[in-house]
This record gives structure tokens, C-alpha cells and sequence, in this order.
């Protein structure tokens, strides 16, 4: 890896820690989602970088890719996940942390409609983002020059069976849901990093890469929801209309394979982003990332932090 690209990975990582550490002092239940995207937002380039991606403040039983759209009165409750990206010269730190915004630190299975096989609460939130953190803790253990894969895996599903085991709980990890490889303006750039035990002997090294496990109360398994207002650039394409040749040509100077957001759009300056935006999704030019939802509807909490391996040095630049 090259001396700028590590330290471009550094410097993001500083940063990504600062907005993480803001991002937790301002959050309160029931502040409206699309305020604390634009705080993050501001944040981020009042520190000298730009987002990676549009942070991603999914609630309750949604694992991921929800970002408030303007206008947007959707309020912070439950069990919040953030996930926010900041980019460096196109270079990556991801990093993601859970807050419980309930009253009591606890679901109601009979309020959220969820089946009780004891006919009481599920678990404690708080306990299930206690050991999402637990996880992510072991599986950073981990992390050396020349690990393997399976070494991230083995950690979490030790972590998470031996909590179950002294706490007498069922949490699961989504499985489908993992760590990635994360390189110039890419976000999962390859190589998936399960947080499962599994027998991939890949070595990582030389590399970026987060380790992002998510834990619920539910099954353990997702399903596609509706979109979620996060769009990626997925091929080039001949477009007629005026107005969405020119957000095209904006979206791929300035955001290249980054994903971005409509509010990004809205505050450059651009109109009838409704009409331009499901246009090119239609024409198969963007594409918007669907809603991941717990099958179960149990909710889903996620720890993440990003690590660069370069000559035999182990840089964690998120936490």
C-alpha cells in the first residue's frame, strides 16, 4: 500500500471517529432522523472530508440502508443504527455504532407484535447492543498481518454462543450481513468477511477492510424491503432528458461509485429530482439500495469499525 493511500485511510479514519463521537452527544429520542443525516453531514465537512456514503439511520427491525429524504419527519426511536462513511481522496473509514432510545431498554413483544414463545418481553435492547459491542470487541481481536477470514467469524460465533449461554438468551447474527474489503471510492470492494464460523482460508493483508457484525432478538434473517433513498451509479447510459443528463454528469464527477442520496442532489441545486431520480433507476443507470429488514421484525442493532494491514502494521482507524 502506498504511503498516501495509508494515509488517507488514516485521516479518515480521525475523522469518522469525531463525527462518531458527535453524532452520539447529539442524538436524543425522538429528534427527527433527517436533522441529525444533516448534522452528520455538516460535521463531517466542517472537518475537511466528505461522506462516503449517506449515513444510513435505520430504526428497529431495518438492518440498514435508510437515509431521510427532505422533508422527511421520520423521528428517532428505538433501536437506532448509525452508520456513517467518510472519504479521504476517494479512501474509506466505515464505522457504525447502535443507540436504544426506548424508555425502558426493552421491547414489548406483544406492542411490536412479535411472538413470545414465554409469553413474556423479548430481550433487554440494551443487552443485545452490549453484546453487538462484545463482538465486535473479540472479533477485533482478531485482526493481524496475514489473518484469515475465518479468523473474524470463529470470533463472533464464540462471542455470541458463549453470551447466550451464560445469559440463558437466544440472540442471532445476521448472517447475510458481513464485513467487506474497502478500497478507492468502493465501498464493499470484493472480499465479504462473514460473521460466521466458516472455513474461508482467504489471508487478509495489504488492505482496508471493515468487520461489521449486526445482532437481533429475531431469526437472524433479512428480506428486501422498499427503497430506502440510497442510490449508487450503476452503469453509463444515453439519457434525453436535460435535467437528468446533468444530475448524471454531477453524480459522476462528484460521487464516481460512491453512493449518494436525493438531499445531496436537493442541496446542489438540482429540481425535479423525483421525476430524474426514478428515471435513471428505471433505465438501470442508478440503482436504489432496497430497505434490509429482520424477517422476524425482531430488532437489529450493529457495531462496525474500519482496519488497514499494511507492512506487517495494524492501523484501527475508526476506534
Amino acid at each position: 500500500m502506498q504511503k498516501q493511500e495509508l494515509e488517507s485511510y488514516i485521516k479518515a479514519g480521525g475523522i469518522a471517529k469525531k463525527v462518531k463521537t458527535y453524532a452520539k452527544e447529539i442524538i436524543k429520542p425522538g429528534m427527527i432522523l433527517l436533522e441529525i443525516a444533516e448534522k452528520i453531514d455538516n460535521k463531517i465537512a466542517d472537518l475537511g472530508a466528505t461522506p462516503a456514503f449517506p449515513v444510513n439511520l435505520s430504526l428497529n427491525e431495518v438492518a440498514a440502508h435508510f437515509t431521510p429524504v427532505p422533508g422527511d419527519e421520520t423521528v428517532a426511536e428505538g433501536i437506532l443504527k448509525v452508520d456513517l462513511g467518510v472519504a479521504v481522496d476517494g479512501f474509506i473509514a466505515d464505522t457504525a455504532f447502535s443507540v436504544d432510545l426506548t424508555e425502558d431498554k426493552r421491547f414489548s413483544a406483544a406492542a411490536r407484535g412479535i411472538p413470545s414463545q414465554k409469553g413474556t418481553d423479548v430481550p433487554s435492547s440494551s443487552g443485545m447492543i452490549e453484546l453487538n459491542e462484545e463482538i465486535l470487541a473479540e472479533a477485533t481481536k482478531t485482526v493481524r498481518a496475514g489473518m484469515m477470514v475465518k479468523d473474524v467469524g470463529d470470533a463472533v460465533q464464540d462471542t455470541l454462543e458463549k453470551w447466550n449461554e451464560k445469559n440463558d438468551t437466544s440472540f442471532a447474527v445476521i448472517k447475510s450481513l458481513s464485513g467487506h474489503a474497502l478500497g478507492k471510492n468502493t465501498i464493499h470492494a470484493g472480499l465479504t468477511i462473514s460473521n460466521y464460523r466458516n472455513d474461508n482460508k482467504a489471508v487478509i493483508d495489504d488492505m482496508a477492510f471493515a468487520i461489521e457484525p449486526f445482532v437481533t432478538t429475531g431469526a437472524g434473517d433479512i428480506y428486501e424491503g422498499p427503497v430506502g433513498g440510497i442510490y449508487v451509479l450503476q452503469k453509463d447510459g444515453q439519457v434525453r432528458d436535460a435535467d437528468a443528463r446533468k444530475v448524471l454528469s454531477f453524480v459522476k464527477e462528484n460521487y464516481k461509485t460512491r453512493p449518494f442520496c436525493r438531499r445531496w442532489l436537493e442541496k446542489e441545486g438540482f429540481r425535479k429530482l423525483g421525476y430524474v431520480l426514478s428515471s435513471l433507476v428505471k433505465q438501470g443507470i442508478l440503482h436504489e439500495y432496497p430497505l434490509l429488514i429482520e424477517k422476524s421484525k425482531g430488532p437489529v442493532s450493529q457495531c462496525e469499525n474500519t482496519f488497514v494491514i499494511s507492512d506487517n502494521r495494524v492501523v484501527r482507524t475508526t476506534e
